[in-house]
């Protein structure tokens, strides 16, 4: 089992908050974006982060968006579509999400709309 699996997202989302902002970009937009992804509205989201859910139950207890498979592309040297193990393309899925939001991308193209 990989670390990040055990690792909390409420430790992980203020990196992403950060991230984000440096570029521009808003808080908002970010759970915008978790929420289309994962379905969480922001009170959903907030009770993970405030609990310390783990990645893992995170994505189990997300009903992913059905447009994921159109996220492509590469997050730390890794095509995100050929990742076998389906809760690290999840993470990677988010991480590509957020690294499109951070890259100025129109909030519809992170979308997939």
């Amino acid at each position: 089992m990989h670390r990040i699996f055990t690792t909390s997202v409420a430790s992980v989302y203020p990196h992403y908050v950060a991230k984000v902002e440096r570029k521009g970009r808003t808080q908002a937009e970010l759970d915008e974006v978790i929420e289309w992804l994962t379905g969480f509205d922001e009170e959903a989201l907030r009770r993970h982060l405030d609990a310390g859910t783990t990645f893992e139950e995170f994505f189990a207890d997300a009903s992913l968006n059905p447009n994921v498979s159109l996220i492509t592309g590469v997050v730390c040297g890794i095509r995100v579509e050929e990742i076998e193990d389906p809760l690290m393309q999840q993470i990677r899925y988010l991480d590509k999400l957020v690294d499109e939001l951070a890259r100025g991308k129109a909030m519809e193209k992170v979308l997939r709309a």
